[in-house]
């Protein structure tokens, strides 16, 4: 299967789920994320508390959607 091919059952597959399905993969893809960019600011820094880990990841997303800018005292691994 060629990738346009594989492109196109994949959206023929999410047409045929429910919204309630479709809205539990991309909970699921968002929480994966997260998981992933949690290990990265552990592995740089790797004495930070769950605490800490939570504020970086959610200074993170906030970057992201441009809704704030980081603090210049705490900088954003």
């Amino acid at each position: 299967m060629n990738p346009n091919a594989a492109l196109d059952e994949q959206i023929a597959r999410y047409r045929r789920m429910t919204g309630e399905q479709r809205l539990g993969i991309a909970l699921a893809l968002h929480e994966f994320a997260c998981d992933v960019a949690r290990e990265g600011i552990r592995a740089r820094r790797p004495n930070a508390d769950d605490a800490e880990v939570e504020r970086q990841l959610r200074s993170r997303i906030a970057l992201s959607r441009g809704s704030q800018e980081p603090h210049r005292d705490e900088p954003v691994d």
